[in-house]
């Protein structure tokens, strides 16, 4: 039992100095998914009934190519960011919490990348 009152125990900690940056990085991606979702989606609405070869060239275009790289680092950038923030407030144990960060954090970069070169596999 301590005999500090809350105030003092959160006084001295001080800042992280992370959670401003993080909330404009959820909401420049948020805001980033907006017109790409909405241009893949449209993309892939009149590529319906199309064969692997015409979607083949479709991705393989540069603008295309693109477009869909960028929508690839958004998204998993703003599923990461949004992961972190739910395993940081509802994961107490401090082993399990920064176990779960590093997993999200790798599964992250490793479906981006895998996405990433996929995409540019069709481009060259």
């Amino acid at each position: 039992m301590s005999l500090r009152t809350p105030l003092a125990r959160v006084r001295h900690l001080g800042s992280a100095k992370d959670g401003t940056h993080h909330w404009w990085m959820q909401r420049v991606t948020a805001l980033a998914l907006l017109p790409l979702t909405l241009w893949f989606v449209i993309s892939v609405i009149g590529l319906a009934g199309a064969d692997h070869a015409a979607v083949a060239a479709w991705a393989g275009h540069p603008l295309s190519a693109t477009l869909l790289v960028l929508l690839l680092v958004a998204t998993f950038y703003h599923a990461v960011l949004g992961l972190q923030v739910v395993i940081e407030d509802y994961v107490h144990d401090r082993v399990a919490r920064t176990a779960l960060l590093l997993l999200v954090q790798g599964l992250g970069i490793l479906l981006a990348t895998l996405g990433i070169l996929s995409v540019l596999a069709l481009l060259f």
